[in-house]
C-alpha cells in the first residue's frame, strides 16, 4: 500500500508517495480537513453536514456520501471495488480518517516537542528546529473562519509558538545565546505580547554581552504591555531586570553557572571526606546544611541534593554515632508538597536509616528534639505508602514538638501530618486545618519556607472545595513570598493551580488544555520527577471526562505511575472492551496521595463504560468521603469534575 501522508501546518495537502492527490473541490479538502482535525476519532454524518454547510442543502447526507467516495477514490486508487475502505472508514454513525500516527505533520510536529523536552540542550534544539520546519504558513489555512477549526487551529499555535521559545531557551543551555536572539526578534515581531519571549531576548542579548541591549529589550516590553494591555511586566521579567542591573552571577551562560555549581559541591564533597577520614562531625553537619539551600533553589540544586544526601547519612552511620546520624538526618528539613516520591528507593533508605537511629537512640528525655525530627522524616518520607507507620510517626512527631514548644520541630512536624492526610479520600478539610495552622505558627516565628507550604497547601485544600476565591488569595500570596525569597518552585504550582482554575469553572475546553499545556511547560528541569511523571496527559484525561468527551489515552504519552489506570481507556477506545474490563479489574488501589480520588474517579468512568457492576460496587465506597468535594481539585493541579456526579453514576450502576 502507497504511504499517504497529509498536511494542515498551512493549506491542507494530502500525498501519496511524494506525488500531491488531486482532492477536487473546496468541500472534498474541508470533509478532508474536518476529520484529520478529528484526529482519527469518528465524526457523526449530522456533525460533518452542519459543519461543511451553513445551510444543508436538501440532499447533504447524499452529497456528503459522495465526497466520502470521491476522497476514497483519491486516496486510495488500488482498493479493489467493493472492498472495505482503510484509510477513510465508515464506523458507528459516521466517517473517520485512520491516518498512520507520523502520516500528518501537525502530530508529527507534537510528537517531535513532546520528545524534545527529554533530549539535552543541544539535541532538544535542533529537535525543535526540524518539528518548527514542518510549518508552511497558519494551521488549516484554507478554513480560518471555521468553527470547527477554530480550536484546533489556536492549539497547535500555541504549540508553535512555545516551541519557538523553547528551542531558543534550549539554545543558551547549551551556550549558543548568540544564535537565539534572531529567531527571538523575529517571534516577537509578530506577537509583541509573549512575556516570555521577551524574558529570553533580553537573556539571550545580556549572555552574549549586551547588557544595554537586554535593558533596551526589557524596557520595550514594560511600554508594549503597558499601552496595549494596560498591565505591568510579570515576576519573572521584573526578576529578570533587577539581575541584569545587579549583574547577577545567576544569569551567566550555563557553564559558568554550572562552573560555580561545582565548586559549591566540591566543598560539601570535601567535607564528606574529611568527616570519614578525620572524623570531622562537624563538617559533614554543614554539609547537610548546603544540601538544603541547594534543595531550596530547585531544578539542578534539588536534584543534586537528592542525589548526595543518601550519601551524607550513609556518611554519618559509618561513625556509629547515633546522636550525629540524627542531627544530619534531621538538618534536611526541606518543606514539601507533593505526596509522591521524586526518587523512591532514596526515600526508603532514609526512612531505614532513621528507623535504625531511632532504635540507636536513648529515650531518655534528652533526646526528644533529634527523635522528634527523625520521626518527622520517617511520615515525610514515607509519602503515597500505605502502612500504619506513617501516620503513626506523624502523630508521635507532632506530640513531641507540641510538648517541647519547638515552632521549627512543628512545622517539620505538620509537614509530615500533610503528607500522611491522604490515608482515604476526602481529607481536605484536615489538610485546611493543616495549613491554617502552618501559616500562624510561620507568621509568628519567621519560617518563610513553611508559611509558603502553608499557603500551598490552603491552595489545595480550597480548590477541593471549589473556594476559588479564598484559593485565589493563596496562590497569590505564595507567589509573593516566593519572589521575595527566591523559591523558583512555587510558581510551578501556582500555575498549574490557575490552569485546574480554567478547568473546573466553565472554561471553553480548548482555552483549558491550552493552560494545562502551558503549566506543563514550568516541570522542565524543575527536578521533581515524582510530580512530572504522568500529570499533563492525567490532567487531559480528567478534562475530557469531565466536559463529556469521549477520553483519549495514547499509549505513548508519558504516563508514568499512572500507566495501569490510562491502559483501559485505550484498550476501551480500540473496542477491545473484554480486555479493557479485565485490565480495570487488575487495578491497584490508587496510592494514598493526592491524586487518589481523581484516579478513582478514572475507575468510575470505566466502570460506568463497562457496565461493571463489580467494579461500581468497588469504587463508589471508596470515593464517598470525598463527596461535596471536586475529584483531584485537591492536588492543586487537576480535576476530573464534582465527585458527586460520579457516585451518582456509581450508585445507578451498582
Amino acid at each position: 500500500m502507497a504511504a499517504v501522508a497529509f498536511g494542515v501546518l498551512g493549506p491542507v495537502t494530502a500525498g501519496r508517495d511524494g506525488d500531491p492527490v488531486d482532492l477536487k473541490g473546496p468541500r472534498h479538502r474541508a470533509l478532508l480537513a474536518r476529520l484529520i482535525a478529528a484526529r482519527r476519532r469518528v465524526v457523526p454524518v449530522d456533525r460533518l453536514v452542519a459543519d461543511l454547510w451553513e445551510v444543508p442543502p436538501a440532499r447533504a447526507v447524499g452529497t456528503l456520501r459522495t465526497f466520502v467516495a470521491d476522497l476514497r477514490r483519491a486516496l486510495e486508487p488500488e482498493r479493489p471495488r467493493r472492498a472495505p475502505a482503510r484509510l477513510l472508514v465508515t464506523e458507528g454513525p459516521g466517517y473517520a480518517l485512520r491516518a498512520a500516527p507520523g502520516a500528518v505533520d501537525a502530530w508529527r510536529f507534537e510528537t517531535a516537542v513532546a520528545e524534545a523536552g527529554d533530549l539535552p540542550a543541544d539535541r532538544a534544539a535542533a529537535r525543535l528546529t526540524a518539528a518548527l520546519g514542518e510549518w508552511r504558513g497558519p494551521a488549516y489555512a484554507d478554513f480560518g473562519g471555521e468553527e470547527w477549526a477554530r480550536g484546533e487551529r489556536s492549539r497547535l499555535t500555541e504549540l508553535r509558538l512555545r516551541a519557538v521559545e523553547r528551542r531558543a531557551d534550549h539554545l543558551m543551555a547549551a551556550g549558543r545565546a548568540a544564535d537565539a536572539v534572531p529567531d527571538l526578534d523575529a517571534h516577537l515581531a509578530e506577537h509583541p505580547w509573549r512575556e516570555e519571549a521577551w524574558r529570553l531576548l533580553a537573556l539571550a542579548l545580556y549572555r552574549t554581552g549586551r547588557q544595554a541591549d537586554a535593558l533596551a529589550a526589557l524596557r520595550r516590553a514594560r511600554a508594549l504591555l503597558a499601552d496595549g494591555l494596560g498591565v505591568d511586566p510579570g515576576p519573572r521579567l521584573r526578576r529578570l531586570e533587577a539581575g541584569i542591573l545587579a549583574q547577577d552571577p545567576a544569569l551567566d551562560p550555563p557553564a559558568e553557572h554550572a562552573e560555580a555549581a561545582a565548586r559549591l559541591w566540591t566543598r560539601a564533597t570535601e567535607a564528606y571526606d574529611r568527616t570519614v577520614a578525620a572524623g570531622s562531625r562537624a563538617r559533614l553537619e554543614s554539609a547537610v546544611g548546603l544540601l538544603r539551600v541547594l534543595a531550596l533553589t530547585g531544578g539542578g540544586g534539588l536534584e543534586a541534593a537528592r542525589e548526595h544526601r543518601t550519601a551524607a547519612v550513609a556518611a554519618a552511620e559509618e561513625t556509629g554515632d547515633a546522636e550525629l546520624t540524627a542531627r544530619v538526618i534531621g538538618a534536611y528539613d526541606v518543606p514539601a508538597i507533593w505526596t509522591r516520591a521524586d526518587d523512591p528507593g532514596a526515600a526508603r533508605a532514609i526512612v531505614a536509616a532513621a528507623e535504625r537511629t531511632l532504635a540507636a537512640l536513648p529515650d531518655d528525655g534528652t533526646t526528644a528534639p533529634a527523635r522528634g525530627k527523625l520521626l518527622a522524616t520517617v511520615a515525610l518520607e514515607s509519602r503515597g505508602v500505605r502502612s500504619p507507620r506513617g501516620p503513626q510517626a506523624a502523630a508521635e512527631a507532632e506530640r513531641i514538638a507540641r510538648r517541647l514548644d519547638d515552632p521549627a520541630l512543628l512545622a517539620f512536624a505538620l509537614n509530615g501530618a500533610f503528607m500522611q492526610s491522604c490515608a482515604t479520600p476526602g481529607q481536605a478539610p484536615r489538610r485546611d486545618a493543616i495549613g491554617a495552622e502552618l501559616l500562624a505558627l510561620a507568621g509568628r516565628h519567621g519560617l518563610v519556607a513553611y508559611e509558603i507550604l502553608g499557603h500551598l497547601i490552603r491552595l489545595q485544600a480550597r480548590a477541593a472545595h471549589g473556594d476559588f476565591a479564598t484559593a485565589d488569595r493563596h496562590a497569590t500570596a505564595a507567589d509573593h513570598l516566593a519572589e521575595r525569597h527566591e523559591r523558583p518552585l512555587v510558581a510551578v504550582f501556582t500555575t498549574w493551580y490557575r490552569a485546574l482554575r480554567e478547568a473546573a469553572t466553565a472554561a471553553p475546553y480548548d482555552r483549558a488544555e491550552a493552560g494545562y499545556r502551558a503549566a506543563a511547560g514550568t516541570l522542565d528541569g524543575a527536578g521533581m520527577p515524582g510530580l512530572a511523571h504522568g500529570l499533563l496527559p492525567l490532567a487531559l484525561l480528567g478534562l475530557r471526562l469531565a466536559h463529556g468527551r469521549p477520553p483519549e489515552a495514547d499509549l505513548g504519552d508519558d504516563w508514568g505511575p499512572y500507566l495501569p489506570w490510562a491502559r483501559p481507556f485505550a484498550l476501551l477506545a480500540e473496542g477491545r472492551a473484554d480486555q479493557a474490563r479485565a485490565a480495570l479489574g487488575a487495578l491497584p488501589e490508587p496510592p494514598p496521595d493526592l491524586l487518589q480520588e481523581a484516579l478513582s474517579c478514572a475507575e468510575a468512568a470505566l466502570a460506568v463504560a463497562l457496565g461493571d457492576r463489580a467494579a461500581a460496587r468497588r469504587t463508589y465506597p471508596r470515593l464517598l468521603p470525598a463527596s461535596g468535594q471536586l475529584a483531584g481539585a485537591g492536588s492543586g493541579l487537576l480535576t476530573f469534575g464534582p465527585v458527586d456526579t460520579w457516585l451518582a453514576a456509581l450508585d445507578r450502576l451498582r
